[in-house]
Parts: C-alpha cells; structure tokens; sequence
C-alpha cells in the first residue's frame, strides 16, 4: 500500500506541475487581484477536485465514459463557460482601457493603487475567484476521466477501493494546494512590482485569448 501511494503522489505531483488551464487561472486571478484572490481560485479547483474524487469513489465517473450523452453535455457547457470567462476578461480589458483614458490628465502617467479599488470589492473578487475556480474544473469532462483512469491503476488488490480511492484524492488536493500557494504568491509578487494599468491589461487580453482557445479545444476534442 505504501508503494502504491508513494508511487502515485510522484506521479501526480508530475501532473500537477504540469503548466494548464487551472494554473493559468490562478496565475491571472493572483496578477488582477492579488493573492487573495489567487488563492481563492485554488479553492473553488481544489474543491473540484475534492467532488471528482469523491465521484470516483462511489463509480459516478464512469457515466462520462459510458454515456456519450454526458460526457457531451458536460464538455458542451465546460467550452460555453471558458469561452464566456474569456470574453469576460476581453470586454473588461477594453472597458477598462477607456476608463483609464478618460481619467488620465495630459502628460500625467496613472499607476494602479489599492485605493483605487471601492469598498467590499475584496469580498466579491474572492467569491468570483471561487466560482471561476470550481466552474472550470467541474465543468471539465476530462478532469473526471482523469480521475476515473488514473486512480485506480495505483489502487493495490484487495485494498478498499472507496477509502484508497479517497486517500490518493486526499494526497493530489495537498499537493495542488502547495503548488498553488507557491504559484499564486510568486503571481502576486510579480503583480506588485508592475503596477501599471497596462501590464494588468495585457494580462487580461493574454488570459482572455488563452481562455477562448481551451473552450475550442474543449469544444472540438473527441474523449479519446
């Protein structure tokens, strides 16, 4: 059981590390809202995750293969929310774009402070993170095949298939938890030391774009 174990957290951790849709989320999360902000969107995919793994658990996951229907569905609806995540950040970027050349007096460079951002805005930005975070993987037929495939080859005969299946989803959460903490705080660095409005914009229109392209690779993929 050990071997198994120690054998899926490298495996996993290999994965995990792997650049992707959810790191890219938590990557802009953290650089257009701060750590917090960050971290919050790590939440909402751990707590993803946590659902897949326990959907793995008691055998629902293999409706996504068995049933072309669902799988469709649930792929269908996983591209139409990216495609409107990344619409989203496209539309804010430009509004934002004319905002700041409205407010910018002549010959006056604008910075993006703390100030700027009005009161309870904190509070709101980390529930859309959450959401963002939990949409994106629940959304995601492949995050549950993923699960539904990988788990159970580290699963070892005549182990309880529910508690194990459990035990390895527990150690994938830890591990994506330390890799996000690490991410989002490295992303919110670098976000403090470029403060321009510019460079958040560009980070925007770059997550944006990138957003539009895993909804049609989503969208266009066959299960296979």
């Amino acid at each position: 059981m050990l071997t198994a174990t120690l054998a899926f957290a490298g495996v996993a951790a290999l994965i995990n590390l792997t650049p992707g849709l959810d790191t890219l989320l938590v990557v802009r999360t953290s650089v257009t809202h701060g750590r917090t902000g960050g971290r919050a969107a790590a939440a909402g995919i751990i707590t993803g995750c946590l659902a897949w793994g326990l959907a793995t658990a008691v055998g629902l996951t293999a409706l996504l293969t068995a049933s072309r229907l669902a799988y469709d569905a649930l792929r269908i609806a996983g591209a139409g929310y990216l495609a409107w995540l990344g619409l989203s950040a496209l539309w804010r970027c430009r509004r934002q774009k004319e905002h700041d050349g409205q407010k910018r007096p002549k010959g006056v460079a604008l910075t993006a402070t703390s100030d700027e951002k009005p009161a309870g805005s904190f509070a709101s930005g980390r529930g859309s993170a959450f959401r963002a975070g939990l949409g994106t993987n629940l959304l995601n037929p492949k995050a549950g095949i993923f699960y539904m495939s990988l788990i159970p080859q580290f699963i070892p005969h005549g182990a309880p298939v529910f508690g194990t299946t459990l035990l390895l989803t527990a150690i994938d959460v830890i591990e994506l938890a330390l890799w996000y903490w690490v991410v989002s705080s490295a992303a919110s660095v670098l976000s403090e030391r470029a403060t321009r409005p510019s460079f958040r914009r560009r980070m925007e229109q770059l997550s944006g774009v990138t957003f539009l392209g895993f909804a049609a690779h989503l969208l266009l993929a066959d299960r296979a």
